[in-house]
């Protein structure tokens, strides 16, 4: 699960990178970074607490902080490389005082923030799209094939859409359109998560930040679209400190899970994510699926031999399994269950493939 922090300069991208990767960037130097967070999970916890495994691994969220990204360059399509293959973006919204910039807090319009870096990706994807048109037109001239024509006229449609501001993630698709521009990588078409970077004084009402701010009309006319609110700084320091101390520090400023757990969710929904979990006394691991996804995409997640020798999957939820004390007591109980390839894996799922090879 990839996913690339954009914003405008200053509201924190840099530091919200650190918090979720438990990493230090060097002092005053801003330069862009890629880095791993490992999502907790308390299920994936509990399995491991009772297998002992060698291996313990969380479900990844691999980070892109673009910290020299401006919007002119959004614009221009220049040093966007690695926001092409990013799964989502996650916008950073400067909430917070500082004496030290522009403008306080109490004058921060959120909504107009928004609405100004979305149009710099909209931008950024007419430029590609009027450019895709112009050599349509010529391989046009040379042979008028049905799959040519039926891209111009999509492409004519999706330019059509842009000029109206509106993000390619609003234009409905069909499967067969969506899979004829995957490859484009489209900016505006990407799901996004916008993160509001609050100031200490906000913390402990995270949860009303987006209705405080007004922002719930705009998300609804805006699909694929999440909001959440942070206090990266604050909570940058707390996930600095040992176990004991950090929950307590949560506590006390009215957090009722670290920024990471709260961003993964988020982002999951805004992905149609789920977790499945492997586990015994090798390894226990997290595996993100796409919601909907069958047994045999879940053996393909693993490695894709296992999806080509499948056989069956054996499958059981986390909690029943530990309530079992073991797969053969749960086997016993009948809480084991034989899946076919075209299963339905579920949130919280422990799977394990019977294969062939």
């Amino acid at each position: 699960m990839q996913t690339g922090i954009i914003g405008f300069p200053q509201t924190g991208k840099t530091t919200l990178f650190e918090l979720l990767t438990q990493s230090a960037s060097s002092p005053g130097k801003r330069a862009d970074q890629q880095g791993l967070a490992l999502i907790p999970d308390p299920r994936l916890d509990a399995l491991s607490e009772h297998y002992q495994p060698a291996k313990h691994t969380p479900a990844r969220l691999e980070l892109f902080d673009l910290a020299t990204l401006t919007p002119a360059d959004l614009r221009a399509g220049t040093g966007i490389a690695a926001l092409r293959d990013v799964d989502a973006l996650l916008h950073m919204v400067r909430l917070f005082r500082d004496p030290s910039l522009m403008h306080a807090a109490s004058e921060a319009q959120p909504a107009q923030e928004i609405q100004n870096l979305e149009f710099d990706l909209i931008f950024s994807d007419l430029s590609q799209v009027e450019k895709r048109r112009e050599r349509l037109e010529k391989e046009l001239k040379k042979q008028r094939t049905p799959a040519l024509q039926q891209e111009a006229e999509l492409m004519a449609r999706m330019q059509q859409h842009l000029e109206a501001e509106q993000p390619l993630r609003t234009l409905a698709l069909n499967s067969d359109q969506a899979r004829m521009v995957r490859g484009f990588q489209f900016l505006s078409q990407k799901p996004i998560l916008y993160v509001l970077n609050l100031d200490e004084s906000e913390a402990g009402a995270m949860d009303q930040a987006v209705e405080r701010y007004g922002l719930h009309a705009l998300l609804q006319a805006k699909p694929q679209s999440r909001a959440l609110a942070v206090c990266a700084k604050i909570e940058r320091e707390i996930a600095s400190l040992p176990a004991p101390e950090r929950t307590a520090f949560l506590a006390e400023y009215g957090l009722k899970e670290p920024g990471i757990v709260r961003i993964a969710q988020a982002l999951y929904e805004l992905l149609g994510l789920i977790s499945f979990f492997t586990a015994g006394q090798d390894e226990c691991r997290a595996w993100p699926l796409p919601r909907g996804a069958r047994a045999l995409d879940a053996a393909a997640a693993i490695h894709s031999d296992l999806a080509h020798h499948f056989i069956r999957a054996e499958v059981i939820r986390w909690n029943e399994l530990l309530e079992a004390g073991s797969e053969a007591a749960a086997r016993e109980k009948g809480r084991l269950r034989l899946e076919g390839k075209e299963y339905i894996v579920q949130d919280g799922d422990v799977v394990h493939i019977r294969h062939s090879g």
